[in-house]
């Protein structure tokens, strides 16, 4: 059998002349049975006959780290799972030996992983851990720690987080992995660590090793709003002060929304009370900061006394008003924009006469925007309805509007692609859902 050699050489039975990789030899181990059912339980039964009546010390405790490995990634069949519960009750003093129980009752409830173990659930049990905890970035610059299972799913790890942070809901919210130049959302269905194996996996094919040198991809993970269906300032002020402002904010700043003077002086007021609440002492440096106050295609509309008069007039008007009751404004102003809650991709086109060359495109709740990126009007908006087809790789993303045969096509070069195909799949797959419950709840009061 494939995996017998590997298990001996994990579990130090079998000479090894080299150095390896930390999940080299768990990778040889587990990932011909993730790819074929019977050999899953061909690996139950390796690793339950090395470890009985295993007299050696570290070769029964590496035997049990593999067993817990396994126990997290898939469960055995009908007929030998008695077995293997037998095993691990007779062995029930064993310290891993009540974690395992648990993990092969999860396996059994979500299902089996994907992926052989990510490295951190491997360097996890190699130091005697069965906890695995990670860092999760907010979009205020905040960050938490929570833990994580080889059981745990994107669904299961958003609920976690959202009911920890106390946010009314959860819907609309994702976790994204920062991985190298990308930053990609997880889908909910996924086992978390499967989805970060898979894109390690991904990247490390995508940059061969240099000089043998296989490059190191540490990950971050982020917890964000990616779709604001039902996003209303107001509802929710956990979201709006953690998340909501603070994702808002560098869009607007980039210039991506059409604006008036007036509006920007105000808000200009509002982001200066964010940072520094009733302080007036940073006045003198407004003309200094004006990039984290004022739109930069705006700022150079007046000069930056004019906007240090401007802001500090509104900034007046608003006096009394705290740091959540500001960010809570911000929100409100831009709430009214047909743009509020839009991921923006600059693309170039060439498919569209009549439009520039160089495109807007704002994915919201209404469907696809094409702006004019100079004066910011929106050209068209293509409803989520109307979206018949999309496509994407690493250069491109297509759309098509309307009729697959007689409707129109959009081609647009971007390095986003996928994160454009991502937002559409996923607002489209909102919309259909939330279509279905509608249809049943109508036909359920006839």
């Amino acid at each position: 059998m494939a995996a017998a050699a590997p298990i001996l050489k994990y579990m130090g039975d079998y000479p090894s002349k080299r150095e390896r990789s930390v999940n080299e030899l768990t990778d040889q181990i587990f990932e011909g049975a993730l790819k074929a059912e019977p050999l899953k339980d061909e690996i139950f039964c390796q690793i339950l006959k090395q470890l009985t009546e295993n007299h050696i010390k570290y070769s029964e405790e590496k035997g049990w780290e593999l067993l817990w490995l396994c126990t997290g990634l898939f469960p055995p069949s009908t007929v030998l799972l008695p077995h293997v519960q037998r095993f691990l009750q007779s062995k029930k003093h064993h310290p891993l030996a009540p974690d395992c129980m648990q993990r092969l009752h999860k396996a059994l409830r979500n299902g089996s992983r994907k992926y052989p173990p990510h490295i951190v659930e491997v360097e996890a049990i190699q130091l005697k851990t069965t906890q695995i905890f990670h860092k999760v970035f907010f979009p205020d610059d905040t960050d938490e720690v929570f833990e994580v299972e080889s059981s745990t799913k994107a669904k299961d790890f958003i609920l976690r987080i959202s009911s920890r942070l106390l946010l009314q809901s959860s819907e609309g919210f994702s976790l994204f992995v920062k991985i190298s130049d990308k930053v990609i959302s997880v889908p909910e269905g996924d086992f978390f660590f499967d989805f970060v194996r898979h894109l390690t996996d991904w990247i490390k094919k995508a940059r061969p090793a240099k000089d043998g040198v296989v490059p190191s991809l540490t990950y971050q993970v982020f917890f964000m709003k990616k779709l604001w269906t039902n996003t209303v300032p107001g509802k929710d002020s956990m979201a709006d002060c953690i998340f909501h402002y603070y994702q808002e904010l560098p869009k607007y700043l980039r210039g991506y929304h059409n604006c008036s003077r007036e509006e920007v002086a105000q808000l200009g007021a509002i982001i200066y009370r964010v940072k520094f609440e009733e302080d007036k002492s940073h006045f003198p440096n407004i003309p200094k900061m004006l990039k984290d106050l004022v739109p930069q295609d705006i700022i150079r509309q007046l000069s930056p006394d004019d906007w240090k008069r401007c802001i500090v007039g509104y900034f007046n008007k608003q006096a009394g008003k705290s740091r959540e009751e500001a960010k809570l404004m911000f929100l409100k102003i831009i709430f009214k924009w047909h743009t509020f809650g839009s991921a923006f991709f600059e693309v170039k086109q060439t498919t569209e006469s009549n439009f520039p060359e160089i495109l807007l495109i704002a994915i919201n709740k209404h469907g696809v925007s094409l702006i004019d990126p100079k004066t910011k009007d929106i050209l068209t908006t293509h409803p989520f309805a109307k979206i018949s087809n999309w496509s994407s790789g690493n250069t491109y993303f297509h759309i098509t509007i309307g009729n697959l045969v007689r409707g129109s096509k959009l081609l647009c070069e971007t390095s986003l692609g996928y994160k454009m195909d991502d937002l559409l799949t996923s607002y489209i797959s909102q919309m259909l859902t939330t279509m279905n419950k509608q249809r049943s709840a109508h036909c359920n009061s006839n």
